[in-house]
């Protein structure tokens, strides 16, 4: 159990401690490293997680609402089952971690680092992914309708009969992504023709 009794905690080192099913509310924590920490079926409301590292940690089936992970750093950290509903994850970086199956019901995971992460079949609808760094990921079959992936960087993502109609493409360079059965809506796909030097005549 967390023993934070005042609401936050700056600068802290929490080394292999069990927080299983506690309830961190909106507790604010900065700079603080979690090495080895058990964060499963956690819940937290409103939670900062401010510059904080967390190494060999576990999410498992835990839920944050409205919660922030402002620049943390992710190490080999699993999220299996985990919910993030109107969640902002702006400037964090994943290494090495699982992040599937896990819920996204909105939020800003803007400048993110998904390097090489496996996203598959994921649902991130309406997700703000702008100036992410999705390249290498997997995204094959991922749900991204309504995302904002504007200056987002796809460099040899997979994405394989992901579904990105409706998405805002802006400062996107789709052609260096892998691309098959990848829907897209018209935009999308005048988008694509251009970038592949095609005259688009809309008239």
């Amino acid at each position: 159990m967390n023993d934070v009794s005042d609401g936050s905690a700056e600068d802290q080192h929490y080394r292999g401690e069990d927080w299983y099913a506690d309830d961190l509310g909106a507790t604010r924590f900065v700079r603080c490293t979690f090495s080895d920490v058990d964060f499963s079926e956690v819940t937290s409301s409103g939670a900062i997680f401010d510059q904080c590292t967390f190494h060999g940690s576990r999410f498992n089936a835990s839920t944050h609402t409205h919660s922030a992970f402002i620049a943390c750093d992710f190490q080999r950290t699993n999220f299996f089952d985990v919910t993030f509903e109107g969640c902002k994850m702006s400037g964090s970086v994943f290494t090495d971690c699982i992040l599937r199956p896990i819920k996204v019901l909105g939020g800003q995971w803007r400048g993110v680092t998904l390097r090489g992460i496996n996203l598959s079949k994921l649902d991130l609808s309406g997700l703000d992914l702008r100036e992410a760094d999705l390249s290498l990921a997997d995204l094959s079959g991922t749900v991204l309708r309504g995302a904002q992936l504007d200056a987002a960087n796809l460099r040899e993502a997979k994405l394989s009969g992901a579904d990105l109609r409706g998405a805002s493409l802006d400062r996107v360079d789709l052609t260096a992504a892998r691309l098959r059965r990848t829907k897209l809506d018209v935009a999308g796909a005048v988008l694509l023709a251009e970038q592949f030097g095609a005259d688009v005549d809309a008239s």
